[in-house]
C-alpha cells in the first residue's frame, strides 16, 4: 500500500512512555494525571451505567451535557452559546481538531500552526490535502511574532491553529495576542481552530484569553475543549468543540462519519456531575501551580533550570548547564540511568532545532514529583562529579 503519510513515525509520547515501561522509569513525560478522579464522578457515570443509559446518545451529545456546557461557558467566559447549534461533544479534544481541519482544509490550502507544535495538528492538515506552514517561537518566551505572522499571510491561507494556553511551550497567550490575530485576518478567508484544553490551567492571577470570549474571533473560531484535562479522566476521550451555526453544522458533517457519538453514560455521568458540582474546575488553576512551583522547588540548584511556565500542566526545564547532548539522546540517558522518563521538545518542531530543552508533567502526585526530582537530583550531581 501507498503510504499517505509515509514521514510519520510513533509518537514521542508512545516511545518514550513504552521505554518508561519496560524500565520501570518513573514518568512524568506523557501527560496523564496518576491520581484519581473525584469519587462523585465515578458514582455518577456508574449510575448511568445502571439506569441502562448504554445505548447510541445523539450524535452532536446528550443534550443534558450541552446544556452544561453552555452554562460553563457563561460561567467562565462570559460566553452565551447555544446548546442545539453551536455545542458539540467529540472524542477529545484530538477528534475535535481533526473533524475541524478535515471539514474546512482542502487541496492546496495553507494551515498556520506555531512551533513547538502538538503533534496531531500535520497529519491532520496533511490528510485534509493541506500544507502546513509552521512559523518556530523562540525559547525562552515563545511568544509569537506578529509581524512575522502577517507577512507569512498568502491567497492560499484557509486556516490559523492557535493553542492556548500552549502545550508544549507552557505559555498562555494574552487577550493582546487575540486581538492582534484578529487584526492581521480581518479582512481575509481564514478560519481559526484554537486548541483550549487547558483552558483552566492559567498561573499566577491571569485569566484565560477564549476565542470565544472575543467579539471579533469568535465568529470565524472552532473552539475545542477537553474533559479529559478538566476533570483528571484523559482516558474517558470526552471533549467538545464550540463554533458559531454555519462552522458547527460543517463539523458535524465530518464528525458523524468520523465518531458518530460518544460513550453515552460518560456523557450523562459528566452532565450530572457538573451540575451538581459546577465549582469542580474553578480550582484547577491553584492546584496545578502549587504542583509547577512543587516540582520547580525541587529541582533547584540541580542544573535541570525551570523556564517561565505561565499554563498547562507542564514544565519546561534547561539542562544546558549538565550536558549538551541532543535532547533525544539526553531522555533516553535519563530513562536508563536516572529512572526517570520526559519528553524532549526537538520533536514538536518542523525542523527539529538542536536543543537541550524539556517537557516534564506536573500532573502528578505530590510524592511522584518529588521522588522524580530526586532523582533527578541525584542524576545531576553524578554529571557534575564526573565532569571534567
Amino acid at each position: 500500500m501507498r503510504s499517505k503519510l509515509p514521514d510519520v513515525e510513533t509518537t514521542i509520547f508512545t516511545v518514550i512512555s513504552r521505554r518508561a515501561a519496560e524500565t520501570g522509569a518513573l514518568n512524568i513525560g506523557q501527560g496523564f494525571p496518576d491520581f484519581p478522579v473525584d469519587p462523585r464522578l465515578l458514582e455518577a457515570v456508574s449510575a448511568a451505567m445502571s439506569e441502562g443509559r448504554n445505548q447510541y446518545a445523539p450524535g452532536d451529545g446528550v443534550p443534558e451535557l450541552r446544556e452544561v456546557i453552555v452554562d460553563k461557558l457563561r460561567q467562565a467566559h462570559g460566553v452565551v452559546a447555544d446548546p442545539g447549534s453551536e455545542v458539540t461533544v467529540t472524542c477529545g479534544g484530538t477528534e475535535a481538531l481533526f473533524s475541524a481541519i478535515l471539514a474546512t482544509v482542502s487541496q492546496g490550502d495553507e494551515v498556520i500552526v506555531f512551533d513547538p507544535a502538538y503533534d496531531s495538528y500535520e497529519p491532520a492538515v496533511r490528510l485534509a490535502g493541506g500544507r502546513c506552514l509552521r512559523l518556530a517561537l523562540q525559547a525562552p518566551g515563545f511568544r509569537i511574532d506578529w509581524q512575522q505572522f502577517r507577512a507569512a499571510l498568502t491567497a492560499r491561507t484557509r486556516l490559523v491553529i492557535l493553542n492556548n494556553p500552549q502545550n508544549p511551550s507552557c505559555v498562555a497567550h494574552s487577550r493582546a495576542d487575540l486581538d492582534a490575530l484578529a487584526e492581521a485576518i480581518r479582512d481575509r478567508d481564514i478560519l481559526v481552530l484554537a486548541d483550549e484544553v487547558y483552558e483552566h490551567v492559567v498561573f499566577d492571577g491571569a485569566r484565560h484569553a477564549s476565542v470565544t470570549a472575543h467579539p471579533e474571533l469568535r465568529e470565524r473560531s472552532f473552539a475545542v475543549f477537553s474533559f479529559g484535562k478538566t476533570l483528571h479522566a484523559t482516558g474517558w476521550r470526552v471533549g467538545y468543540c464550540v463554533a458559531p451555526a454555519a462552522l458547527s453544522r460543517e463539523f458535524r458533517k465530518v464528525h458523524q462519519f468520523n465518531t458518530f457519538t460518544i460513550a453515552t453514560p460518560l456523557q450523562h455521568g459528566i452532565a450530572r456531575y457538573l451540575a451538581a458540582h459546577p465549582e469542580s474546575w474553578r480550582g484547577l488553576a491553584d492546584f496545578f501551580q502549587r504542583k509547577r512551583d512543587l516540582l520547580t522547588g525541587a529541582l533547584a540548584g540541580s542544573g535541570f533550570a525551570p523556564l517561565p511556565a505561565s499554563g498547562t500542566y507542564f514544565q519546561l526545564v534547561d539542562y544546558a548547564a549538565l550536558s549538551s547532548e541532543p535532547d533525544l539522546a539526553f531522555c533516553d540517558r535519563l530513562i536508563r540511568e536516572a529512572g526517570v522518563a520526559v519528553i524532549p521538545l526537538s520533536p514538536f518542531y518542523e525542523a527539529r532545532p538542536r536543543l537541550t530543552l524539556l517537557r516534564l508533567c506536573s500532573a502528578k502526585r505530590d510524592e511522584t514529583l518529588l521522588e522524580a526530582a530526586r532523582r533527578l537530583q541525584v542524576f545531576a550531581a553524578r554529571l557534575r562529579q564526573a565532569a571534567p
